[in-house]
């Protein structure tokens, strides 16, 4: 087997593995190098020639001419009388280089050299695409949908690179097929079983942050400052923008012209609504833009828990808690205090019982749970429909039906 043919033998390999041909002939180079040394000892005295364009390798073993008799390592000197047959014009001293045949190499050796040759291309094809995706994370990339399964969505780059989409990074409403154009980030790039396992996300806030830097010059520009984002994937998101620059509104930079420039990133989303807030250190005021939705009367705030207690009318109520809860938990998480919403009048609640006297009755964890989304009487809880409390907490259907019974039987004495 000549050397042009164990090179082109790996053609089809090579296009495969998006390996270029410099490259495989760079590691074809080390893998003979490793071949030589492990058939003379060494391989100080070969040259290797690759020829990139031809696609070629020729190996040239060098020794030196000394007098007949006088050889004492045959791996490095040959006999005047050897190296005449050669070619006849040689004299004693002079280096004798002479071309190694791939005829010269066993069966075995060949197998050896090209299973070496896969291996060595495949490691050097691992660690291009994790130092490759380890570079992006953070960054959005574009890929296709090459298979959906149940678990996760497997995507593929415009170089054929395998990347994974776990259902856990999805949103709820994504819907893909086969062949189907993805956009997310990268979320983390990790080697596992010497295999780079490459993860994306559409859940993650920076995804959200980076579909705002791509969509509004002045965040990209450094003009406005994203300080905080918080989302219910699919659902709704906040994010917290400020402008050091008076002449901007960081807010309606944001949403753009009839909202031009939310509108494209919220399609992108699934429909999740998005609040811009103009960022303040000031966390009353932070709190008030955070429920925007609901009108409020007074808060009161402890730092050292970083709780805050909001008082608003009640028909303000279930505008701060919005659908299935979302809008005060993520006022909470954004402002970073636990927000707990108060009844400011209780007209028609006279006869009503605080929900904190049934501690002795009911988990103290569970009242508090209702109380985080505005129920924070008996009557309250008992005004809401079941569907509507599982949805709004995180408390299981029995659970709930306990606190029912309990409530209920208050009033029934």
């Amino acid at each position: 087997m000549k050397t042009s043919d164990l090179i082109n033998s790996f053609s089809e390999f090579k296009e495969l593995k998006n390996i270029d041909r410099e490259t495989l002939m760079k590691i074809l180079e080390e893998v003979f190098r490793a071949t030589l040394i492990k058939r003379y000892g060494t391989d100080d005295n070969f040259d290797i020639i690759v020829n990139v364009d031809k696609g070629d390798l020729e190996i040239f073993r060098n020794r030196l001419i000394v007098e007949d008799g006088e050889v004492t390592n045959p791996q490095r000197e040959i006999a005047y009388s050897d190296a005449i047959k050669i070619e006849d014009d040689f004299e004693v001293g002079e280096e004798l280089s002479e071309p190694i045949q791939m005829s010269e190499f066993g069966r075995r050796e060949i197998l050896s050299i090209r299973q070496n040759l896969v291996s060595k291309i495949q490691d050097y094809e691992k660690a291009n695409i994790y130092q490759k995706y380890k570079e992006k994370v953070g960054e959005i990339i574009v890929g296709e949908v090459y298979q959906p399964w149940n678990k996760e969505i497997l995507v593929v780059d415009e170089d054929k690179i395998e990347l994974s989409l776990p259902k856990s990074e999805q949103i709820a409403k994504d819907h893909y097929r086969k062949g189907d154009t993805l956009r997310a980030i990268v979320l983390k790039v990790e080697m596992k079983n010497n295999n780079p396992v490459i993860t994306l996300s559409r859940t993650s806030p920076i995804f959200l942050e980076r579909l705002l830097e791509a969509e509004v010059p002045e965040i990209y520009d450094g003009l406005i400052t994203i300080r905080n984002i918080v989302r219910k994937p699919g659902e709704r998101a906040k994010v917290a923008v400020e402008s050091y620059d008076d002449r901007i509104d960081p807010v309606g930079s944001c949403v753009g012209v009839r909202g031009s420039r939310i509108n494209g990133i919220v399609h992108e989303l699934r429909g999740e609504s998005i609040d811009v807030i103009n960022y303040t250190s000031r966390p009353d005021v932070m709190i008030r833009r955070a429920l925007n939705a609901a009108q409020i009367s007074t808060i009161k705030i402890n730092e050292e828990e970083k709780k805050a207690e909001v008082f608003m009318e009640p028909d303000q109520v279930s505008l701060a808690i919005g659908k299935g809860g979302h809008n005060i938990k993520l006022a909470s998480r954004l402002v970073g205090y636990e927000i707990e919403v108060y009844r400011a009048s209780d007209e028609g609640y006279e006869d009503d019982v605080a929900l904190r006297d049934f501690n002795d009755e009911i988990d103290q964890w569970v009242i508090d749970e209702l109380i985080k989304i505005g129920c924070d009487t008996a009557k309250s809880v008992l005004a809401l429909p079941k569907n509507e409390l599982l949805t709004r907490t995180d408390l299981e259907e029995e659970t709930i039906d306990e606190v029912i019974r309990i409530l209920k039987s208050e009033f029934e004495d």
